[in-house]
């Protein structure tokens, strides 16, 4: 039984090597689709809760995890030894920035090296991880080269990218469309074929380096337009303007305009970071991406914009920073979601107590974190305890906190993502 046969009578073996936040959700789908997924990952105490039926992501209930657990359809891994048994493996591994701010894909290269050594014929490798354009082509291919198996023949190689928001209501693994390119036609042809097994729709572009670009422009347009909303922010407020206001207005308009929103900077493992693997691309090739760059440094800024923002607030209402206690509203870096990566709420964290002050947090979502060697805990959020500081921060607008309280209990309070729509005397909006 050939490759193409074997998926589309679902008697395909399918491996998914990292299982994130990303590649959870993914294993999910093809297993309730009646696939038969092993999932792999180097982390064995994830490995043995995932193997219990106990979730570690968000958008996976574990009663979702234990059904396809029960069905026979998934089982997590520690070790590569399964991808013997393999037809398809999907890679889906972290790809974080060096310290210099240029891709660091060693993940990649691990999961590669790990897969070649069970590589055979017949075989569909897919790589979902977000990386700069051409690492399917001039990076993976290499790796997988192997002597009397011809691509788009006897082995199959194509990038998907990832298109998860976590914590959203409305679009999921299954319903999000999927895109594909290969290495040949008959790479991206398997590979469209595989992903309609678990996903609504799959859309086939011509190349993986194509691939590869789609997802990097779907940040960068995000980052870029972010970053603009964040400078004209700092405009209207030497301008004496209220941005909140503007933007609303500007969203009359039926034609020609798409409202972003400000805020106290970037976070995730996407938007602050997925430009910068292009930026860097293209710096090889001898050519500035300057709105990407631009826009990171605005982006970048804006915790630091914030403080500078809540000294200020603070100086009106003649307190100082020093000593001053405050209660940051939202660790996490966006709204309904416990992933704290490159929260902006850590920055305005850490640069508050340099200043002095004596800051605590309340997240429902993170009941308790470590930041340089100091563990917090989430403060149950009540009226007397918000009238115990001397400042709010909302940083992050979880959605089922009680603002009102908040308002009426808070003595002051800054607001860096509008949840006040009306004017209160006791409130002051970035």
């Amino acid at each position: 039984m050939d490759l193409r046969e074997k998926i589309t009578t679902h008697k395909v073996a399918i491996g998914l090597v990292g299982l994130g936040y990303a590649g959870l959700p993914m294993a999910i789908e093809f297993s309730r689709s009646g696939l038969t997924v092993h999932g792999i990952d180097t982390d064995d105490e994830k490995v043995r809760q995932l193997n219990r039926g106990k979730s570690h992501v968000q958008d996976v209930p574990d009663q979702d995890l234990q059904s396809v657990i029960d069905s026979g359809h998934f089982r997590a891994h520690s070790d590569y030894k399964v991808v013997s048994q393999l037809d398809c493996v999907i890679i889906c591994v972290p790809t974080p920035l060096r310290q210099t701010k240029d891709p660091d894909i060693s993940f990649i290269m691990d999961a590669a090296q790990n897969i070649r050594t069970h590589l055979h014929e017949g075989m569909l490798i897919v790589l979902q991880s977000t990386t700069y354009p051409g690492t399917t082509d001039e990076v993976l291919k290499g790796e997988f080269q192997t002597e009397g198996l011809e691509f788009g023949k006897d082995l199959f190689l194509a990038f998907s990218p990832e298109r998860v928001d976590p914590g959203n209501p409305t679009f999921n693994t299954r319903n999000t469309p999927k895109i594909v390119g290969g290495v040949t036609p008959e790479c991206t042809e398997m590979a469209q074929l595989f992903y309609q097994q678990a996903t609504d729709e799959v859309i086939a572009v011509s190349s993986a380096a194509t691939a590869e670009m789609v997802k990097l422009l779907e940040n960068t347009f995000r980052a870029v337009n972010i970053g603009l909303v964040n400078e004209v922010t700092i405009m209207c407020d030497k301008l004496g303007v209220s941005v909140w206001e503007v933007i609303e207005a500007a969203a009359t308009k039926p034609f020609g305009f798409m409202p972003f929103y400000p805020g106290p900077g970037l976070g995730g493992h996407c938007i602050p970071i997925d430009p910068l693997y292009l930026s860097w691309k293209l710096k090889m090739l001898n050519y500035n991406a300057r709105f990407i760059e631009l826009a990171s440094e605005v982006n970048t800024q804006m915790p630091e914009y914030c403080v500078h923002r809540i000294v200020d607030v603070l100086n009106q209402n003649q307190k100082c920073v020093n000593g001053t206690r405050v209660l940051m509203l939202g660790l996490s870096y966006k709204r309904d979601v416990s992933d704290v990566r490159e929260s902006p709420s850590l920055d305005i964290i850490r640069l508050l107590e340099e200043g002095g002050a004596r800051v605590d947090y309340s997240d429902p979502y993170v009941p308790e974190f470590h930041i340089d060697g100091t563990e917090k805990k989430s403060v149950t959020l009540s009226r007397e305890a918000v009238s115990e500081y001397d400042l709010v921060v909302v940083v992050t607008d979880h959605s089922d906190l009680d603002y009102q309280m908040i308002q009426e209990s808070a003595s002051l309070i800054f607001d860096a993502r509008d949840v006040f729509p009306r004017t209160h005397d006791n409130v002051v909006k970035l």
